[in-house]
């Protein structure tokens, strides 16, 4: 976990009222209490107002908002709008994070603002999205963040079918439409992958190595070119 999100994620646990331990903190964000300590005390001289002290338990004063977490309507909009899109068409693992980062600006924001995100009507319908694809978006985001290879079962727009090892690199949304961008070892080149035309996708214990000519920055420069 990042410092800059330990340190939100203090103030969020320390808004219950009560005195709150810097052990449990520390268990919480899995982290030891010396590095809590030192969060704390960041925290207090950037002017949060936490009561306590070490040895005894902390506590977050009412009425502590976030001051640069002001958002005008367009930008509320947008930043609902994102989250909706993200459920509707995301991975399970992107969804519940959208549906997270959501939660903890809501609470941090004030109470005039925050109504603005109950009054935000734009959705974003994902009925076209087959429940099965959502894993599937999830294990390629692993495998393109782990760089391991790919292996698959892919049908083309021509009906035939054919086994695929490759270079899980980027995923793209079409507006309805996943694709992979990839490197292909079979026809040793690049190439994009529909996500619902993969039949059986395995995600290799093999990882690949960083190669610049078979990169993501590659396969959009290719694209460019093309």
């Amino acid at each position: 976990m990042r410092r800059a999100d330990r340190l939100f994620q203090i103030v969020q646990l320390l808004r219950g009222g009560r005195l709150v331990t810097a052990k449990k903190l520390a268990d919480k964000l899995e982290v030891s209490e010396r590095p809590i300590y030192r969060d704390i005390a960041d925290l207090q001289a950037s002017g949060v107002p936490i009561d306590g002290e070490a040895g005894v338990g902390y506590v977050l004063r009412g009425g502590f908002d976030i001051p640069p977490l002001m958002f005008d309507r367009g930008e509320i909009e947008a930043i609902v709008l994102g989250t909706r899109m993200v459920e509707a068409w995301g991975g399970e693992q992107l969804a519940e994070a959208a549906r997270e980062a959501l939660r903890k600006i809501e609470a941090v924001l004030p109470a005039d603002v925050r109504d603005r995100i109950e009054r935000t009507h734009l959705y974003a319908p994902g009925l076209g999205l087959p429940p099965e694809l959502r894993p599937r978006i999830d294990s390629l985001r692993d495998a393109i963040r782990e760089r391991r290879v790919v292996a698959m079962d892919y049908r083309r727009e021509d009906g035939n079918d054919s086994r695929r090892r490759v270079r899980a690199l980027g995923l793209y949304f079409w507006g309805g439409v996943w694709t992979l961008a990839a490197w292909c070892e079979l026809r040793r080149d690049f190439r994009n992958f529909r996500i619902d035309r993969m039949d059986r996708l395995d995600i290799l214990d093999e990882r690949f190595p960083t190669d610049p000519d078979k990169s993501l920055h590659a396969f959009m420069a290719k694209m460019a070119r093309d």
